[in-house]
């Protein structure tokens, strides 16, 4: 099995390779629905070099090689949602395209693993990288809460005369980001605890018999 340092140098690829595609995703959705913005300012790419945020591919180097909980995130797409017929209905919709390709790769990196006969090979810690990590981005983007992408789930199933009301939190989004961040450094296994049951109950599905 590879040590320490092959390890990183496989998941941050894979992680980087994830969260573009998460925020394509967005693009894709939202340029599908009616708003330009996203192919107007060169998102809808997989260049990642267009989608990656300087601040948070730092916080991803720096806490891979301190050892504590994997953190970082790519640039927010940038979605106007004045450009979509229904607002609220399309901000639900491009909040959700994200999760739902995370879960998506991680379908198919269950498959990948079924196809790898050595559980000590590149294949297969290629293909748990990619479920794992997957199944972690699909399950913290939709907690309900601004900036992630459940705020904009959750929006979309509120009552419509509670959707400013809802949206007006995003000013927010910025300091409560900040507080997940402080709270996963803090403690990290806080969250694990959380995903762990869903890990488990998706796994059961997908890789029955492997965890």
């Amino acid at each position: 099995m590879p040590g320490p340092s092959a390890e990183l140098l496989l998941i941050l690829p894979v992680l980087l390779v994830s969260l573009v595609l998460h925020e394509l995703a967005h693009g894709v959705v939202a340029d599908a629905l009616g708003d330009p913005t996203p192919r107007v300012m060169g998102r809808l790419t997989l260049n990642p070099i267009p989608h990656l945020d300087l601040f948070g591919t730092l916080m991803l180097v720096i806490t891979s090689l301190s050892g504590s909980v994997l953190f970082g995130w790519a640039k927010p797409v940038p979605v106007d949602p004045r450009n979509f017929r229904s607002p609220q209905r399309g901000m639900m919709l491009v909040g959700a395209a994200g999760p739902l390709t995370n879960f998506a790769i991680a379908v198919g990196a269950s498959q990948l693993l079924r196809l790898a006969s050595d559980s000590q090979g590149l294949l297969f810690e290629l293909g748990w990288d990619l479920y794992v990590l997957n199944l972690f981005l699909g399950f913290l983007n939709l907690i309900p809460i601004p900036p992630l992408d459940g705020s904009r789930v959750l929006g979309g199933i509120l009552p419509a005369r509670l959707y400013p009301a809802w949206t007006s939190l995003d000013r927010y989004g910025n300091v409560l980001f900040l507080v997940i961040f402080l709270l996963l450094i803090a403690n990290p296994a806080a969250l694990g605890n959380v995903f762990e049951p869903f890990f488990r109950g998706i796994s059961s599905v997908l890789l029955p018999g492997w965890v």
